[in-house]
């Protein structure tokens, strides 16, 4: 099986991302910062080269000068590799002048050029997922299933059905219903039960289409693959279900973000980095090695080009580039660095810097913000919603916006 002649990936650049605001204020969300120096865009393209599928497309249209560079600057093939990387942005056209109108319509709106290409079958993915999938077990079972669509699923709790579309399948994998985002009176049917309790079966947003099969679909009312396109296929081809056994997160939310980034700095984590046979790819920076002073640093990663002084940084991520001043406390932090150095080795005046006796817990500081001396972030009256001078608070968590400058002496508290 030639994985990377007979299928093609077409990746979703992300909308708005208005649950993710303020971290897409100026980026879309493939764009946004995980683990201190990756984007999430990394992942489904890194998920394709580790799997061989060496022609990719990736369809965007909100705040994309972010994303695009990243892509430009992070993936080239040689002269020696077949293959191409290729963003396809929203455009106006004869025919067309309107934006991309969902998922379904994104793919429409240059279907006249995928169906012209050789492969057989198109794997859709999301820009925003964490998660590190084999894609050629998903073909081989798609192949070996002899179906028409094959949607990747995962078994999530009840409490968390109303973010998913979720399904019923039979014996032999065959999904025999399906609905999108259900409200609790329509659960009761799509129930299972484990010996860790009761689940339900959800659609991870990846698809295998039979190239054929894609296009038909696309002639179906409607501008999204979840809501109006999937349920309209499974009613006129066979679709089946691949149960994926792996770790998988939609980065949908300011809590699914926090989260997510702090689950990676468990001493096992569930989603793995360390994986030499399958590499998370990212733009190469060439940072010198960081320089810790008298730290004490226990469970949280600290990425390449920081300089940190005698602080104490407890379950955080510490992205590329940051300086971290003296008697500064980062407790459950996700700190996303800086995209430039200055010549200034004060934090309290670096982008990507905090100044000396500042205490920040359980927070999200976007790139490029600088932090002054004697400052205090932290939520000690459990505010869920807020909007403060210099951050905001969602989910109970605070977000300090990109380039904020925040003065000395500030305080949430």
């Amino acid at each position: 099986m030639n994985i990377g002649r007979n299928l093609s990936a077409i990746i979703m650049g992300g909308g708005r991302g208005e649950r993710l605001w303020p971290l897409t204020e100026h980026r879309a969300k493939p764009a946004v910062s995980i683990g201190g120096k990756y984007r999430l865009i990394d992942i489904p393209i890194s998920n394709c080269i580790n799997s061989r599928i060496k022609n990719i497309y990736i369809l965007t249209q909100v705040n994309t000068a972010s994303l695009h560079r990243h892509i430009f600057q992070t993936y080239k093939f040689d002269m020696f590799t077949e293959g191409i990387i290729e963003i396809l942005a929203a455009q106006q056209t004869l025919e067309s002048t309107d934006w991309f109108q969902g998922t379904a319509d994104a793919v429409r709106a240059y279907w006249s050029r995928f169906c012209k290409m050789p492969c057989s079958d198109f794997i859709i993915l999301a820009g925003d997922h964490l998660y590190n999938m084999d894609y050629r077990k998903f073909y081989e079972f798609h192949l070996e299933s002899d179906t028409e669509l094959t949607i990747a699923t995962i078994p999530v709790p009840i409490e968390d059905t109303s973010r998913y579309g979720i399904m019923i399948t039979d014996s032999s994998n065959k999904i025999t219903d399906f609905i999108e985002k259900p409200s609790s009176d329509q659960l009761q049917t799509y129930i299972k039960k484990s010996e860790s309790g009761e689940y339900v079966l959800a659609s991870m947003g990846i698809y295998i289409f039979k190239k054929g099969v894609l296009d038909k679909a696309l002639q179906f009312n409607g501008n999204d693959f979840g809501k109006n396109i999937i349920p309209a296929t499974m009613k006129k081809f066979k679709t089946t279900a691949y149960k994926f056994d792996g770790t998988w997160e939609d980065i949908g939310t300011i809590e699914a973000y926090f989260k997510a980034n702090i689950a990676l700095t468990d001493h096992v984590p569930e989603f793995n980095f360390y994986d030499s046979k399958r590499c998370l790819f990212t733009h190469p920076r060439f940072l010198p090695g960081s320089k810790i002073e008298g730290a004490d640093i226990n469970l949280s990663i600290i990425n390449e080009g920081c300089r940190i002084g005698k602080a104490k940084i407890n379950r955080s991520i510490v992205g590329i580039r940051s300086i971290i001043s003296d008697n500064v406390v980062l407790d459950h932090v996700v700190h996303n660095g800086a995209d430039s150095y200055t010549n200034d080795g004060s934090g309290a005046s670096a982008p990507g810097g905090i100044g000396e006796n500042t205490v920040i817990k359980r927070a999200i500081i976007d790139k490029n913000v600088t932090i002054g001396k004697n400052v205090i972030l932290e939520n000690s009256n459990s505010i869920e919603e807020a909007d403060l001078d210099y951050c905001v608070i969602r989910n109970g968590i605070i977000v300090v916006p990109t380039r904020t400058k925040i003065p000395d002496s500030w305080s949430t508290i």
